[in-house]
């Protein structure tokens, strides 16, 4: 019986979207961890190096939202997600090839127009496909788990090794060769989700703001997705200033070697694996604002941290693995709690919605100011930078309305 279950095709789709996810981060974050290879060969300016991440982020901003509306109008998935696959891993390819800032900064804005709504479509059908009490879980895993343990923890060890021992190129080449497998996997084993209308009608604890209106003034007049937007900023920028700016920072201010760097880097990786399924469990049972609140205002001591520790390498290792903690929260404030406010005929809409506003402004703007900053003053305003937005995550989500099933179902039995 506990094999049938292991087996199910709710696992199978978790494992595969999740693992599919992961690629794209590890393709995604391939730039921050080759940095010090590309300043050196491209001759980069800090600006540029924001730049790199931001011009990514705005496309996929863009894109998360457009496409992510285009896919729940026509109430299909599985042919956005074949194609986005597919595009994103040519553009890592063309990364490789790239001989100048301008080339480089082309393949990484498309890399963001095809990225950019593959986690609203994926977070999309897995609420569809979750029992109620493992939405956030489920969720937790899918974008968190595997983006961390691949572009977070096996990232930075692997890319810069193929960096030191061949060259960035190469390091591109091979991150963008997985995704072709993991596209044929979808085509052959994924199915449509079940109709989003009937799996309303199934959970009531869905969706009960939905009558608030599709548009997106009219989504952005809710509550929980304006303030969601506003998280979604807060520690986007956290988390893209710092994956950015702090290899950086620990090589040129720091005076770690490379290796070193990617040392510590990966325990951001394996931080982000383990809260990924952690907060998200938490949350089902005690509520996703109580979670979003700590993990957001932990998140401050990786880039207070990573300024202020002087002990040896293995200290500042678990100060990164604890301070990275807000990696865990990202599934509820750009997936779970949209999709439960908004339900699941707007999920790719509300969740694109979000990811929109919050990549735009956090992804977007955020690591290219910052960048800025750094070129007229010092590596360590980013590094500020990232410890204050982590700060304002944290103070948006106290105001959060509860959204977790097994809470508002308690909240109904006490008030009976």
């Amino acid at each position: 019986m506990t094999q049938r279950k292991w087996l199910s095709y709710e696992n199978g789709l978790m494992l595969l979207l999740g693992l599919t996810f992961g690629l794209a981060f590890f393709d995604r974050n391939a730039v921050a961890f080759l940095t010090p290879f590309l300043v050196k060969d491209l001759a980069l300016t800090y600006e540029q190096v924001g730049l790199l991440g931001a011009g990514l982020a705005l496309t996929w901003a863009l894109s998360a939202y457009i496409l992510g509306s285009w896919s729940d109008r026509s109430g299909k998935r599985k042919p956005f997600l074949i194609t986005i696959v597919l595009i994103f891993s040519a553009c890592s390819i063309l990364s490789g090839l790239a001989h100048s800032f301008l080339v480089l900064l082309v393949a990484r804005v498309i890399m963001g127009i095809a990225e950019g709504p593959f986690l609203p479509i994926c977070l999309a059908m897995m609420v569809v496909e979750s029992s109620p009490n493992r939405r956030g879980v489920n969720a937790g895993i899918l974008q968190t788990v595997f983006s961390a343990l691949l572009g977070s923890a096996v990232a930075p060890v692997v890319l810069v090794a193929i960096a030191s021992h061949y060259d960035w190129r190469t390091a591109f080449f091979l991150a963008g060769a997985p995704g072709l497998l993991c596209a044929l996997m979808i085509w052959l084993w994924i199915r449509e989700p079940p109709a989003a209308a009937a799996q309303q009608a199934a959970d009531p604890n869905v969706g009960s703001d939905a009558a608030s209106g599709p548009g997106l003034w009219a989504m952005l007049q809710v509550r929980n997705i304006a303030l969601c937007c506003g998280i979604c900023f807060a520690m986007v920028a956290w988390m893209l200033i710092t994956q950015g700016f702090l290899p950086l920072y620990l090589t040129t201010m720091r005076g770690y070697s490379p290796q070193d760097m990617g040392g510590v880097m990966s325990a951001l990786g394996f931080s982000a694996a383990t809260f990924a399924f952690v907060a998200p469990w938490i949350s089902d049972r005690i509520g996703r604002r109580p979670v979003l609140v700590v993990v957001c205002l932990i998140s401050m001591l990786c880039p207070l941290g990573a300024m202020l520790y002087q002990g040896p390498l293995l200290g500042l290792a678990v100060i990164m693995f604890v301070g990275w903690m807000g990696a865990g929260g990202f599934a509820l404030f750009m997936g779970v709690v949209p999709a439960e406010t908004l339900g699941y005929g707007r999920a790719a809409t509300s969740m694109g919605l979000v990811v929109c506003i919050g990549e735009l402004s956090g992804g977007f703007i955020a690591p290219w100011v910052a960048g800025r900053i750094a070129d007229m003053t010092s590596l360590r305003a980013p590094i500020y930078i990232a410890a204050g937005c982590a700060l304002l995550g944290g103070i948006l989500a106290l105001f959060l309305q509860e959204t977790a099933p097994a809470v508002l179902q308690k909240m109904r039995t006490d008030k009976a």
